[in-house]
């Protein structure tokens, strides 16, 4: 299913359920979420995290006419992933401010060296904030917007149930995690 103008709830109809539907978009977003590390979380954008993005927009800036609400839409449909891949936000979190200035100066470039890894199929590095121009050279930006784009073979595997592992190889932050089973069958969806 395509995000739409007509597909999506008005304000009204949108206020009326937000506040009842919570609990199942937080643990939605919570099964489709994977840590690696202690300072880098991936969020694995689906059509219904999305949908909920632009609902939560339009309700939060009251847009109701129809350009506002098709830049809404044109500005977060392309996180829907489209049958081949995976999108994600990536989220890299230092509570701490100094701490948080420091890291994202050491992590410069940490966005390219992002992967997963589906058993038995070579490392898929991912493709990172394609639609925006990101050129500080002196730190990374703590929220980037990932694509890992899997070959059909990669993706019949992880439909057919192989281990897929996310890992990260920059220098300052050397990580991987394997992705839990709930958590994969819920990605599996995303891929045809």
């Amino acid at each position: 299913m395509t995000i739409t103008r007509d597909s999506l709830l008005t304000l009204e109809a949108y206020a009326r359920i937000r506040k009842t539907d919570k609990p199942a978009v937080i643990a939605h977003r919570r099964l489709r979420s994977v840590h690696l590390g202690e300072h880098m979380t991936l969020q694995f954008e689906d059509e219904q995290t999305i949908r909920r993005q632009i609902q939560e927009m339009l309700h939060i800036e009251k847009i109701f006419d129809e350009d506002g609400i098709q830049a809404e839409i044109d500005a977060y449909a392309p996180l829907v992933p489209d049958g081949t891949n995976w999108k994600a936000t990536m989220l890299i979190e230092y509570p701490d401010p100094n701490e948080r200035k420091r890291e994202l100066a050491r992590l410069i470039g940490v966005e390219d060296r992002m992967f997963v890894e589906v058993e038995g199929h070579p490392r898929v590095y991912a493709i990172a904030d394609e639609d925006l121009a990101r050129e500080n050279d002196e730190k990374t930006s703590s929220v980037h917007f990932l694509r890992f784009e899997l070959a059909a073979a990669a993706r019949e595997a992880v439909r057919a149930g192989a281990g897929v592992k996310l890992g990260c190889d920059h220098t300052h932050y050397p990580a991987h995690a394997s992705i839990a089973a709930d958590t994969l069958a819920s990605l599996a969806g995303d891929l045809r």
